[in-house]
């Protein structure tokens, strides 16, 4: 081989080893970031805005990771999980008595929004009728859970025809097992049935498909919800919170508790990511705004990532209160390529 073109196939080989070790920090510099994705629609919607604030404001690598309540939280305090932008505190106060306060493994980074209610809702055309649609109010007393008894054939199973069908929530959830206790506290357990919707696009399409008919249901549901967004609903009373009927080995005869929806990282995450943890502690939305990004992702057959860029266009004011105003500028930027 000549001197000239040995030379020269030194210097390529220089070049690409060069080259190749520069381009090694560019494909390693995107730290993975883990957010568990629960399996309700808006936190999902929540962990694709932070997950797409993440990534390009602060050069994250996001991951959703599918979970229940109970192991996604188990995930969050052993460190499998970074992140929860849903953490519904007092339908899991054993668990965040351990990890937040006891143990210190998890950070409670405040409220993701406020006010949040749940419980037990009929259709309100059950109560006051429905003119327009030529329906007449089948439960007009019906206020509470005490009345539930009396109007038990309004709700009747059709499988057992002796009971009314009170919907609970998806079991795995924390809240399936609360239900259960209050039908018995409530004295309920005699005169309905527990009917077990097997994910929450059961439990959507039951009482939206009673709804849509003018048929009657009686359902476990929250807030925010498209369905809350959409149908004209009641939640029925219930005696007011107690705490000393609130927990472990208790029977929760009361009502849910003002809803404590907070946002959970994962604590040696957050010591390594302080420009994280300024990020989250910022992020808070209102009751409104989660509603009606709901109902246009359900309107509109949007997916989840879809529903997080018609927020973040949508919202611009809002999210950009929450972030520096360098990273603010990176996120735009690459909002306007969508």
């Amino acid at each position: 081989m000549k001197a000239g073109r040995k030379g020269a196939l030194i210097l390529a080989l220089v070049l690409a080893v060069v080259t190749g070790l520069t381009s090694v920090p560019a494909a390693i510099a995107a730290e993975r970031v883990v957010l568990v994705d629960f399996s309700w629609s808006s936190v999902q919607v929540h962990d694709r805005i932070a997950g797409f604030i993440l990534e390009h404001g602060y050069g994250f690598s996001p991951e959703y990771l599918f979970a229940e309540s109970v192991p996604g939280l188990t995930g969050l305090q052993q460190g499998d999980v970074d992140i929860a932008m849903e953490v519904w505190v007092d339908n899991l106060l054993e668990w965040y008595t351990d990890a937040v306060e006891e143990t210190g493994q998890v950070l409670d980074l405040g409220s993701i929004f406020p006010d949040a209610p749940q419980g037990w809702y009929v259709p309100a055309y059950m109560i006051k009728g429905d003119e327009k649609r030529g329906i007449k109010a089948t439960t007009p007393d019906l206020k509470s859970v005490f009345d539930l008894p009396k109007y038990w054939e309004a709700f009747k199973d059709p499988e057992v025809p002796g009971k009314g069908r009170f919907y609970n929530a998806i079991p795995g959830w924390v809240v399936h097992d609360i239900n259960l206790k209050k039908l018995e506290t409530y004295g309920l357990s005699d005169s309905y049935t527990v009917f077990d919707p097997g994910s929450q696009m059961a439990l959507q399409t039951a009482i939206v498909s009673a709804y849509e008919k003018g048929q009657p249901v009686l359902a476990y549901y929250w807030e925010p919800e498209w369905i809350m967004g959409l149908l004209d609903m009641v939640m029925l009373e219930e005696p007011p919170y107690d705490p000393d009927r609130w927990g472990e080995g208790k029977d929760y005869g009361c009502a849910f508790p003002a809803a404590r929806v907070h946002k959970g990282i994962n604590t040696k995450f957050a010591e390594k990511h302080p420009e994280v943890v300024e990020f989250l502690e910022k992020y808070e939305t209102t009751l409104a705004q989660n509603n009606e990004v709901l109902a246009f992702m359900e309107q509109e057959e949007a997916t989840v990532e879809e529903a997080a860029a018609w927020f973040l266009t949508n919202y611009k004011d809002v999210w950009k209160s929450w972030l520096p105003g360098d990273v603010a500028g990176k996120v735009e930027a690459a909002l306007a390529k969508l």
